[in-house]
């Protein structure tokens, strides 16, 4: 049975509740920079907050068999979770209150003096952080509740949103700069796509690369289907090979990357450049393959077919060679190709003597019949070099 004196110190505090919220409510405002901010939590919410809380807590202390409901604590975290208040800043508030709470009953209770009164005030502390307890769990159990919904709300949104870039599409009248400033990337700087295959049905292969990329100050969005795994980076010049760095250390499967880009509206452009420099990764080698900054092997990308029937056409006697030797030729090529047209840097490059190139660069004009000084002829020998390099690996 409770000693007589509990009853009147919780009926005595009831009385009290006006004075209690408005003293909470200030001690509040005073000692939490949060709740001075009204456009995170209104100031008669909080007041209104506050008072809810508070006459369930007194409510509680005279009912000990009362359970904790939840339209006090529950209602709160979840609203709070809504507005972006901090959980910590939140439970705050409660600690603030039960010890305004307390000293409250203190006050009176040295007021009333006599040990009864004193071994009230003991059964009064032992109910009021039962109850405190009860409520701070309840209201942290309903904020992240709340707080995981929002995160998969936000996450369904960003998915949503990065689709809008990469297929080009409209949206509710968003447009590739709108889309691209929501999702907070950069729409006047550098932009770079990155696609990867699943691990499996619909499993990111690229696990934690958002939080990465983050980490050193590059926002991106990221979207996951069934087979592919695609984000659009914000990145400037001197962030590439941290970029780059990191989509290595993540990647468990092949992966490609698009070269950078300047236009939102350039992201589904960008998307199929990525997932062609994927394609030409072998098959079950997880490595990862950045697209080249050439205009010409962008535009022959856009149409692998027709490159392939270009190859064909131009290196079809040096693709019917053995694989040795037609390999062999097509590497001189690129070599002379990517050093200028000077046949001593490829030969360099190639480890061989620079007669050795002029001998095979001859082999490929008897074989394909385009001269290397033809304007013409030496752009399609260059144009089919890049079809070539497009090609997945056999």
């Amino acid at each position: 049975m409770r000693n007589p004196a509990f009853a009147e110190l919780v009926a005595w505090v009831e009385t009290q509740l006006p004075r209690l919220i408005d003293e909470v409510f200030a001690a509040v405002r005073d000692r939490i920079g949060l709740y001075r901010d009204e456009n995170i939590v209104p100031r008669d919410d909080l007041h209104h907050s506050i008072a809810v809380n508070l006459r369930f807590m007194v409510g509680a202390l005279g009912d000990p068999a009362r359970t904790i409901e939840e339209a006090a604590p529950g209602e709160t975290g979840r609203r709070r979770a809504r507005q972006g208040a901090p959980l910590p800043e939140v439970l705050q508030v409660y600690r603030i209150g039960c010890a305004t709470l307390w000293d409250l009953l203190v006050e009176h209770a040295r007021d009333g003096g006599g040990l009864d009164t004193t071994d009230g005030l003991v059964d009064v502390a032992s109910q009021l952080w039962r109850v405190a307890d009860e409520h701070a769990v309840r209201l942290t159990e309903a904020y992240r509740a709340a707080s995981a919904e929002l995160l998969v709300v936000q996450q369904r949104r960003r998915s949503a949103l990065a689709e809008a870039l990469f297929t080009g599409q409209r949206a509710f009248d968003t447009g590739a700069w709108e889309a691209g400033r929501l999702l907070g990337l950069a729409v006047d700087g550098q932009l770079v796509v990155v696609a990867a295959e699943t691990r499996g049905l619909a499993e990111e292969s690229l696990h934690g690369v958002e939080q990465r990329l983050a980490e050193v100050g590059m926002v991106s969005a990221w979207q996951l289907t069934p087979t592919m795994q695609t984000g659009v980076v914000s990145v400037r010049d001197e962030q590439h090979a941290a970029m780059m760095s990191i989509v290595k250390d993540v990647a468990v499967t092949r992966t490609g990357v698009s070269p950078l880009y300047r236009s939102l509206a350039e992201t589904p452009r960008a998307l199929h450049l990525a997932r062609t420099a994927l394609a030409g990764l072998p098959p079950g080698e997880p490595n990862v393959r950045a697209f080249g900054s050439s205009p010409l092997a962008a535009f022959v990308a856009y149409d692998p077919d027709e490159g392939r029937r270009l190859a064909a056409e131009v290196f079809g006697a040096v693709l019917d060679l053995p694989p040795e030797e037609r390999d062999m030729l097509l590497e001189t090529l690129r070599a002379y190709f990517g050093h200028g047209g000077s046949t001593d840097r490829a030969a360099q490059a190639l480890h061989c003597h620079a007669n050795t190139v002029r001998y095979r660069l001859r082999r490929i004009r008897e074989l394909t019949g385009k001269s290397l000084t033809d304007p013409h002829e030496q752009a399609e020998l260059v144009t089919a070099v890049q079809a070539l390099s497009l090609s997945r690996p056999r």
